[in-house]
């Protein structure tokens, strides 16, 4: 792993990328989802809620999965070379997991790409015609594979009553909840390059975020080498 795993510049301001695979549907994955919340607390930290529907046949059918989310899921167990999924799980910076409700690992993973130093400079600034998106390889060293920019679109909040399965009669509050990823551009990663992102940046009541990953052979993604949350 490089020194600038999963490490963004936003400003002055560095943010990790913490996604969490998870489903209404599954009695352990209450406490990540709520944990997964308290992280959303801290500005160099972005979480986000990947809802998978894996779950969904035994009584309860997430409210926000997508088969996306799972493809997503998949692809990152083939780049840690496991044969399953499960759930919670959060994969940290792309290149780190662990499970989702087990707060000292997660801190520990989240610790040590804080402390990285940032390779790669990412911001946005508005224009006539959209929002100019500017990357750098700020420490002019190879990137370890072409890059894919994706914008992010995430719902901040939502609390649903689940009725069946294994978590019935409770009440789950999600945090950034995933609706949407789409890649918008590709970077060899030298030099600098810019990108222009047409408005409105996310849907209505809805955020967004931009990241900037690397991807292993065969597409699957790898590092997060940069990423930020859009005003």
């Amino acid at each position: 792993m490089s020194a600038a795993s999963g490490v963004a510049m936003a400003g002055d301001r560095s943010v990790v990328v913490v996604e969490l695979f998870t489903s209404q549907g599954c009695s352990s994955c209450p406490p990540a989802d709520k944990f997964l919340g308290e992280l959303a607390r801290h500005d160099d930290i972005l979480p986000l809620a990947m809802h998978v529907d894996y779950w969904d046949y035994i009584g309860w059918k997430d409210t926000f999965a997508r088969p996306e989310h799972t493809k997503r899921q998949k692809a990152y167990a083939y780049g840690f070379g496991t044969k399953s999924i499960y759930t919670p799980q959060m994969v940290i910076g792309g290149t780190d997991q662990a499970v989702g409700s087990h707060v000292m690992k997660v801190m520990e993973i989240l610790h040590r790409h804080q402390m990285a130093v940032a390779q790669v400079s990412l911001s946005t600034q508005d224009s006539e015609n959209g929002r100019v998106v500017r990357v750098a390889n700020i420490a002019n060293r190879p990137l370890p594979a072409p890059v894919v920019a994706q914008i992010v679109h995430f719902a901040p909040k939502a609390t649903v009553s689940v009725k069946r399965g294994e978590n019935a009669g409770r009440s789950i509050t999600s945090t950034n909840i995933v609706t949407d990823v789409q890649a918008f551009g590709k970077w060899d990663g030298k030099g600098e390059i810019e990108f222009l992102l047409q408005k409105p940046l996310a849907p209505e009541g809805q955020k967004a975020a931009i990241i900037l990953q690397a991807t292993r052979m065969g597409d699957y993604p790898g590092e997060i080498v940069a990423a930020i949350a859009l005003d």
